[in-house]
């Protein structure tokens, strides 16, 4: 197949352009971001995918500014609901499937203290989250899969880990809030999962909604406690606090721990443990680049 991956300048997006340019692959990639492709324009996508012959799209665009959402909602339905929405039209078109990644976010968070399966109803609290959910109805329009996670750090771009090596580094005391819960999930593995997913399965025979994440629980207090220690940053004083000492226009999940139990049983994916594999990104960034 010949095979588009969207947001290629992104976390997710960039460790996929590094494994397949090391990886014996089946398929034919192509990675875009928005200077080579718009694709919250239609006809940009209809013609990409004409040119080309795409015959699917690994969606790893989006808007994932969470506060941000907030104040520029029409931003965030244009990358994470209608730019889906053009993908799956122009897949509907030639026959073609759509892999879109989501979010733990459409889920509200307060309603569940076991991990969330695939089939609880979606409750998402902030226009991120409403937006996300948004793109997997519009995801829908064509074969399709969906692929939820949670909680993405990785060498590249902005995330929490990255945050965590400079502050931990640069300051002597910090709080992290310790009442939101989740799984840490590096998005080199999430990589190797979807690339597992595209390789090596009729993926529209496994049509549906699929969750991953690392394995294992923790706090945004843990991890940044974890980061530090493996940096060599523990001079750095890290106090746990609540969520209320952060005012937020979004009310963020206290609980979002994803069920992993049906991609593994159905795509064979192994799934490491968040520790490890942030231990793995702190050894890439301080010794591979």
């Amino acid at each position: 197949m010949n095979i588009l991956v969207t947001g290629a300048n992104g976390q997710l997006g960039t460790h996929l352009r590094l494994l397949v340019e090391r990886a014996d692959v089946l398929h034919r990639y192509l990675f875009t971001d928005i200077d080579q492709l718009d694709i919250t324009n239609v006809e940009a996508v209809r013609a990409y995918v004409r040119n080309n012959n795409i015959e699917a799209v690994l969606n790893c665009a989006a808007y994932t500014n969470v506060d941000k959402a907030e104040v520029e909602p029409d931003k965030a339905t244009l990358v994470n609901d209608t730019a889906v929405g053009n993908l799956a039209e122009a897949m509907n078109e030639v026959g073609g499937g759509l892999i879109h990644v989501s979010t733990d976010y459409v889920f509200g968070g307060d309603e569940y203290n076991t991990p969330c399966a695939e089939n609880l109803p979606v409750n998402p609290t902030g226009m991120y989250g409403r937006t996300k959910a948004m793109g997997e109805i519009a995801a829908q329009k064509c074969r399709n899969i969906i692929v939820r996670t949670a909680w993405l750090y990785s060498e590249y771009g902005k995330n929490f880990l990255l945050t965590m090596l400079n502050l931990t580094a640069t300051h002597k005391e910090l709080k992290v809030v310790f009442d939101q819960v989740g799984t840490p999930t590096y998005a080199g593995d999430l990589a190797k999962a979807l690339l597992v997913m595209v390789e090596k399965h009729d993926l529209w025979q496994r049509q549906g909604v699929y969750h991953y994440s690392n394995e294992g629980v923790c706090s945004w207090f843990d991890f940044a406690k974890a980061i530090a220690s493996a940096a060599g940053n523990e001079q750095c004083r890290i106090e746990p606090c609540r969520s209320s000492e952060f005012p937020s226009p979004v009310h963020r999940p206290h609980y979002s721990v994803l069920d992993k139990t049906k991609i593994k049983q159905t795509f064979g994916v192994e799934v490491p443990y968040w520790h490890d594999s942030m231990l793995r990104c702190i050894y890439n960034i301080k010794y591979r680049q």
